[in-house]
């Protein structure tokens, strides 16, 4: 059970790798995280919301596989090497190919007319709900562009607390 257990956690490391270190797994949960608080204004069924969840959970598996592979390809040779490079690219694309899929599932998930007006006037006439989503924008920005290590390194200097290296 214990080894079990540790097999989750070593997951769950590789995961938080991910976020600190890569900008694109942080654009794509910045952008999961508007499109699941905008489903709630679409009348999805439960299949629709499967694929929805699928499609969010593949573009993630597929940032993880690719940093995993870049990370194992650095460390077999940092010389420029075309199969390397070749590797590296092709599970880049990977990526590519499966955030495009998901832009065009969620056009096709998302291309309720009379839903879009819902969520119009829901924010309309709640504008507390209104400022929420307008400051999460610029936060998730920050997020994406300094990550949690760099956010923290200024949460640290801002309360006082960073210690200067020797």
């Amino acid at each position: 059970m214990r080894a079990f257990l540790k097999g989750f956690r070593f997951a769950w490391s590789g995961i938080i790798h991910c976020v600190k270190n890569e900008r694109n797994m942080r654009i794509h949960m910045a952008v999961s995280l508007y499109v699941l608080i905008f489903a709630r204004f679409f009348a999805f069924s439960r299949a629709e919301y499967a694929a929805l969840l699928l499609t969010i959970g593949g573009v993630f598996s597929a940032e993880v596989f690719n940093t995993s592979l870049e990370l194992l390809a650095n460390r077999v040779s940092k010389k420029k090497d075309p199969f390397i490079r070749a590797s590296k690219d092709s599970a880049a694309g990977a990526v590519l190919v499966l955030a495009v899929m998901a832009v065009f599932i969620g056009l096709f998930l998302f291309g309720d007319i009379a839903a879009w007006k819902r969520l119009v006037l829901f924010y309309a006439a709640h504008p507390v709900n209104l400022a929420g989503i307008l400051l999460l924008a610029p936060a998730l920005l920050f997020f994406i562009a300094k990550g949690p290590s760099g956010i923290a390194k200024i949460m640290r200097k801002i309360i006082g607390r960073d210690k200067k290296k020797k």
